[in-house]
């Protein structure tokens, strides 16, 4: 009998998601929950217990089953199947010293930079949740790091090199494994700060939010568009808060290169409010609502296309459980719209951003017309540029590799590599980090 397509080198299986799709459901049902309680009932006096109190559900509902039911330390990714537990005090010191180092370099970092040092009417909220969760953190991470050592089949981990240099035992140590630690400290630092922030902002809104404005397609349409952001940087600022090795959300490495740093961090404050504002300010104040409002039907065909997108940029967030991350690889995840698309996430918002700003390119001058709609193609390209850095770091792992391959012979877009530009851009690669994993 000859092998059945899916079994071929050429053709091979769509690898499981890091993060079961019934998982990812469940965190996304908690979040729903906690957020509707908040709103109805009010049960915390302040924003920052509401916004920990969301996260805490929303951890539960994502950690409770892939803990109780699918036993993820035990999957390879997570490395504690180690038998019987060898356990050294030695090793865990060296690594909560590198701990406590690492803690300090981002504090400092907060303190040195103004846009934290005197960012305090943003970051408030971010303060207030350090001062809170700061003593349980410390108090748990020594017993904690103590029982992860023992079980780890390779507990000479990133932390443990990078506790050896802090403590004067490793001016010799592996070199890539601290600058891969000190490289996911830092996008602790910069993302959860900011999520966080936003979180706490939007928490805000919502508890202003009041059902009456709900009568119009208006005003559903804007509270969609408002909630369906909210929901996002809510479940991430619960992702970056949360990676443990128990939980198999453990970075398994950082994006190494200056170019993918720079076209990622380029789309997030602070940085997007100068080159959003001086130098790729694509919008030109009209609204999309206001150009078709005397089209009913065609204003909320409009309107629930844009949401569809928006919808899609949060469920590929929701796909990722409690994995999700910028510039880290934490698990390859093929369910959800990653079934069809590697990159549905930025697919959606590029999209969305065209259909809002269409107003510019059928109601303005020819010139201005061209212009934004130039600015706009270089934001897309920085979109582009962060796909292909992503790529190229996950292609160190066999499991992206024949993800992408699958996707390269049945994703949903395949068609457009038939296009000649469309077609070029797709297959255009940049260097490899390293050998190819066989896939």
């Amino acid at each position: 009998m000859s092998p059945s397509p899916a079994t071929t080198v050429s053709d091979p299986e769509l690898p499981v998601s890091a993060t079961p799709p019934a998982v990812a459901a469940a965190m996304a049902g908690a979040y729903l929950l906690g957020a509707f309680l908040l709103w109805a009932f009010r049960p915390f006096a302040g924003i920052v217990p509401a916004a920990l109190g969301l996260m805490a559900l929303t951890a539960l509902g994502v950690y409770g089953p892939e803990l109780a039911w699918h036993r993820v330390w035990r999957q390879p990714g997570a490395a504690l199947v180690r038998q019987p537990p060898q356990g050294s005090w030695g090793r865990t010191l060296t690594k909560f010293a590198g701990l406590l180092v690492s803690m300090g370099a981002v504090a400092a970092g907060y303190g040195l930079f103004p846009e934290y040092a005197n960012g305090a009417a943003f970051y408030g909220n971010y303060w207030t949740l350090l001062r809170t969760i700061l003593p349980v953190w410390l108090l748990l991470a020594l017993p904690y790091l103590y029982w992860v050592d023992a079980r780890m089949t390779q507990p000479e981990d990133n932390l443990w090199h990078f506790g050896r240099l802090v403590t004067g035992r490793g001016t010799g140590g592996d070199g890539h494994a601290i600058r891969q630690h000190l490289l996911g400290w830092m996008i602790k630092g910069f993302f959860l700060p900011l999520m966080f922030a936003y979180l706490c902002r939007d928490l805000g809104t919502l508890y202003g939010y009041s059902a009456a404005r709900l009568g119009t397609f208006k005003g559903v349409y804007d509270f969609l568009y408002f909630f369906l952001f909210f929901m996002d940087v809510g479940l991430v600022s619960m992702t970056y808060l949360l990676s443990f090795r128990v939980t198999d959300t453990h970075l398994r490495s950082s994006e190494p290169t200056l170019l993918g740093w720079v076209v990622a961090l380029a789309c997030y404050d602070p940085f997007w409010g100068l080159i959003g504002g001086q130098y790729l300010s694509y919008q030109s104040g009209l609204v999309w609502g206001d150009w078709l409002g005397r089209q009913p039907w065609l204003y909320a065909l409009w309107g629930t296309s844009i949401l569809v997108l928006v919808g899609i940029y949060v469920w590929a967030t929701v796909s990722f459980g409690g994995r999700f991350s910028n510039l880290t690889h934490r698990g390859i995840i093929t369910s959800g719209p990653y079934r069809f698309t590697k990159h549905p996430a930025y697919w959606a918002k590029n999209l969305s951003w065209w259909m809002i700003s269409v107003p510019f390119v059928v109601t303005d001058s020819v010139w201005s017309t061209l212009r934004h709609s130039v600015l706009l193609l270089l934001l897309n390209g920085i979109y582009f540029l962060r796909a292909k850095t992503e790529e190229r770091h996950l292609s160190l792992d066999p499991d992206y590799v024949r993800y992408a391959r699958w996707i390269d012979r049945h994703g949903l877009l395949r068609p457009l590599n038939g296009w000649p530009l469309v077609g070029r851009l797709a297959r255009w690669r940049l260097k490899p980090l390293g050998p190819t994993p066989p896939g």
